[in-house]
């Protein structure tokens, strides 16, 4: 049976053929810690750990990099990788926003990279894997996309609701105008009666 959630094992396992056809390992390796800089105090001199190149964010990650810019994935391996060393799964926001020139991205109008804008977690967490307080294990409650944080894709709905706004915003000023060009004909009227 097709399911909503049966694409994201789909993405994943086309990413993984493809990366398994052209050699490049599922794993990509840990980079070595950086010689210590005496002089920052704050430089991090812990290797960074070894990036799975199976989880959903990095398959998105690459996808999202090959089809934008038109390349085969084997050539985006490396930038999917450091997106996901750096930055997690969160990243995918960052990425969705460059990849439209710095655009800020409303995900009620499109569809989110990660969840295809469905507004939940698309690896179906349970309570136990965020720790989230052992009240809610029982509630049945959602955990919500880290990419487009759960917004509602309605690009129909929010679209009629964004055009009866905008028509809201337009008829305003002609109503006041209308409203002051009757007060003012009444003046005039009443002055040239007397």
């Amino acid at each position: 049976m097709l399911t909503f959630f049966n694409q994201f094992p789909q993405r994943i396992s086309d990413v993984t053929t493809q990366l398994a056809t052209q050699g490049i390992p599922l794993t990509a390796p840990a980079v070595p810690a950086p010689a210590p800089d005496p002089d920052d105090p704050w430089a991090s001199s812990r290797p960074t750990p070894p990036v799975d190149r199976t989880t959903l964010a990095w398959c998105t990650a690459a996808q999202m990099l090959s089809a934008h810019h038109r390349t085969p994935l084997s050539t985006q391996a490396l930038s999917a990788d450091a997106l996901i060393r750096e930055r997690g799964v969160r990243g995918l926001a960052q990425l969705h926003t460059d990849l439209h020139d710095g655009a800020p991205i409303d995900y009620r109008f499109t569809r989110c990279p990660y969840c295809s804008g469905c507004g939940e977690d698309p690896l179906l967490p349970d309570c136990a894997d965020f720790g989230c307080p052992p009240q809610y294990e029982f509630i049945d409650h959602d955990h919500i996309c880290p990419v487009c944080v759960g917004a509602d894709y309605q690009p129909e709905w929010f679209g009629e609701v964004r055009i009866t706004q905008l028509d809201h915003l337009v008829d305003a000023p002609t109503l006041g105008r209308t409203a002051r060009l009757s007060r003012l004909r009444k003046k005039i009227l009443r002055l040239t009666r007397r």
